[in-house]
């Protein structure tokens, strides 16, 4: 049976012969593939059989049930020979896989009245923590390290609302001794810090010999936060950008190991988390008039997010981009950064501390992403 012989009809599967037999009519044939098989049937003629299109596709259908009705059968027997096969034989695997499962209920509890998302979220918290403790144990090393030689570490937490600064400081700070470490969130000025010079506040915060200062948003508020809201004048934001560079060299020639870290959040990302700070009782203190207006000024936040970026960066002081919507390989690559940092002693080669390229990317990356595309 030649199937060029044959043209398709209006259904899967059913075939019709494109010339009629002088006698018998045109001739149907049922044409499928099931379970990786071709089955092939000639399901009879117009004139001898009376077939109609329609009768056709009924003789098509009751083809196909019964190759599915014999495929049943015939895994039914190889079911019950598997069976057979099962209970005649060792039974230590299903007392190895009943054991398992006691024990994952022992740990878990009642898990059912959990909801699936919430339990599945947990667990995988568990592993995530359990991964960063590799790293948060050098970074005790590395504490360690600057105290024994009176070294200072300014680490710069900057990013939009919501980007994950202060989880990613939480993460790092867990372990570390909180004698030579301080977390620093400095609020609005007051009248006097008005009239100073604008670094003079944020400098009394510097760290001593063997210390470290995160900064949970920084002298960068200049750059994006307060022009945006009207905060600081034109020529204020100007004079900045054309000092901090030079400001922060100075910091770096005199003996600061000066990090600074943007965590870059899409603004999808952005909107989920906060729609979930607005929905959980437990993190509505988190939500404020603030983030209430950092979507609608999205596009504002990119301008000068941008120009900060491409302005700001040096050899010096460069910026480290952290894409942010994991906040777990968020938190992990920002430990990375900071830990190759610093030639400290004991440290761990065994660790992965290479980049994840996805996540750890360059400002020129970064900016190139911005140019093509205003998500970030």
């Amino acid at each position: 049976m030649n199937l060029s012989d044959f043209e398709k009809t209006n259904h899967s599967g059913l075939y019709i012969s494109k010339a009629a037999h002088p006698t018998f009519g045109k001739k149907y044939i049922a044409r499928f593939q099931h379970e990786k098989k071709r089955y092939v049937k000639v399901l009879g003629y117009t004139r001898k059989d009376n077939l109609t299109k329609k009768t056709a596709l009924d003789l098509m259908q009751k083809f196909k049930d019964s190759i599915m009705v014999n495929e049943k059968v015939t895994q039914t027997v190889k079911n019950n020979i598997v069976n057979e096969n099962i209970n005649n034989s060792d039974n230590s695997e299903l007392n190895r896989l009943i054991e398992e499962n006691n024990n994952l209920i022992s740990i878990l509890g009642d898990y059912k009245k959990l909801n699936s998302h919430i339990l599945k979220e947990g667990i995988q918290k568990i592993y995530d923590l359990e991964e960063l403790k590799k790293y948060q144990i050098e970074l005790i090393k590395l504490q360690n390290y600057l105290e024994s030689n009176s070294k200072r570490m300014i680490v710069i937490f900057e990013g939009r609302d919501a980007s994950g600064k202060g989880g990613a400081i939480r993460r790092m700070t867990r372990y570390m001794n909180n004698k030579h470490y301080r977390i620093v969130a400095l609020g609005k000025p007051t009248e006097t810090q008005r009239t100073q010079w604008f670094f003079q506040r944020y400098i009394e915060h510097f760290p001593r010999g063997g210390e470290i200062v995160l900064f949970d948003r920084s002298w960068y508020n200049r750059a994006m936060v307060e022009p945006i809201f009207g905060f600081c004048t034109k020529e204020e934001h100007e004079i900045f950008m054309e000092d901090v560079v030079n400001f922060e060299q100075d910091l770096v020639r005199q003996g600061m190991i000066l990090i600074k870290l943007y965590f870059s959040v899409s603004k999808e990302e952005q909107k989920r988390r906060f729609d979930r700070r607005i929905q959980d009782p437990l993190r509505q203190w988190k939500f404020s008039e603030v983030d209430m207006q950092a979507q609608d000024l999205w596009d504002e936040f990119s301008e000068k997010k941008y120009e900060m970026l491409r302005r700001t960066t040096s050899r010096s002081a460069p910026w480290n981009i952290v894409r942010s919507d994991d906040k777990h390989k968020a938190r992990l690559e920002a430990m990375k950064i900071i830990l190759n940092s610093v030639d400290y002693d004991g440290r761990n080669y065994s660790l992965d501390y290479e980049p994840n390229e996805a996540v750890n990317i360059s400002v020129q990356k970064e900016l190139l992403q911005m140019r093509k595309s205003k998500n970030y």
